[in-house]
């Protein structure tokens, strides 16, 4: 099992350092805003900022958690628990409803982080990013990361989910929160087109408006049918992309990017829920 745990971040690794270089590329050669947070002096602190934060939230996971989502799901295969295992399904049919339930359950626990008080004081650092870019999509408390996999994990468990789906839907739940999160300008008639069953850029920021009834639409990282499934789907922002604020009006400036800062304001006064 170590030996595979070792393979498996080593993937996860090479895909994360594939995926980001070609956002980042993508980004220098057609932004889709250019504003002071995205450029310069302020860019280069967000970057620093939200790069530190990835790797600390990486290795307390690795400490507190190590065999992560995909271990859960060798030990879930290796004891013969959980619906897929007990159903004895093929394992394409596993793999796919797998990744697809999954991806579910990332948007509820996404909704659940909106609207339950405590879990909003540990996600609002990621809204209080004043810039919207690849490095947006990896600035999450480490508070943050721990909670969501105990909850994939126990998901990947009840439901038997196959080893390589899981690694698979990893791999693809970093990728498509990159891309997703990353300030390139896609034609409009391609946005259009990929909305359909890729969340966009540009679908996505509408989420980080500091309006709060945008906020709190557009909850997905892969799919879009779930919020379009449950209502939560808003086309466009409505000042524009251009217009926009984004961020958290009660965080401006470039304290939202300090490393300090960010790691403390779970514990700091402020707003309970969005729109409180």
């Amino acid at each position: 099992m170590s030996s595979f745990l070792y393979s498996e971040a080593a993937v996860r690794l090479a895909a994360f350092l594939g995926i980001f270089t070609t956002m980042a590329v993508y980004e220098l050669w057609s932004p889709r805003l250019e504003r002071a947070e995205m450029v310069g002096a302020l860019k280069s602190r967000r970057w620093f900022a939200n790069l530190s934060m990835v790797l600390l939230s990486s290795i307390v996971l690795r400490i507190v958690f190590p065999a992560a989502a995909v271990g859960a799901a060798l030990w879930a295969q290796d004891m013969g628990i959980g619906l897929f295992n007990v159903l004895a399904l093929p394992q394409a049919i596993a793999g796919i409803l797998a990744f697809i339930l999954l991806d579910f359950a990332v948007w509820l626990e996404h909704v659940a982080s909106h609207k339950i008080p405590l879990l909003w004081r540990i996600h609002r650092m990621h809204h209080a990013d004043n810039g919207f870019d690849v490095t947006t999509g990896l600035r999450f408390h480490p508070l943050e990361i721990l909670l969501s996999m105990v909850w994939k994990a126990g998901i990947v468990v009840a439901l038997g989910a196959p080893v390589l789906w899981v690694l698979i839907f990893e791999i693809v739940l970093n990728g498509t929160s990159m891309f997703n999160h990353s300030n390139v300008r896609l034609p409009l008639g391609l946005d259009r087109v990929l909305r359909r069953f890729l969340v966009t850029p540009d679908m996505h920021r509408v989420h980080h408006s500091s309006i709060p009834d945008e906020t709190d639409s557009n909850y997905g990282f892969n799919f879009p049918f779930w919020d379009r499934l449950f209502g939560t789907y808003v086309a466009q922002p409505r000042r524009g992309h251009e217009a926009m604020e984004i961020g958290l009006s009660e965080y401006r400036g470039g304290l939202t990017a300090k490393l300090g800062w960010m790691l403390a304001l779970p514990f700091r006064p402020g707003r309970s829920r969005r729109g409180q």
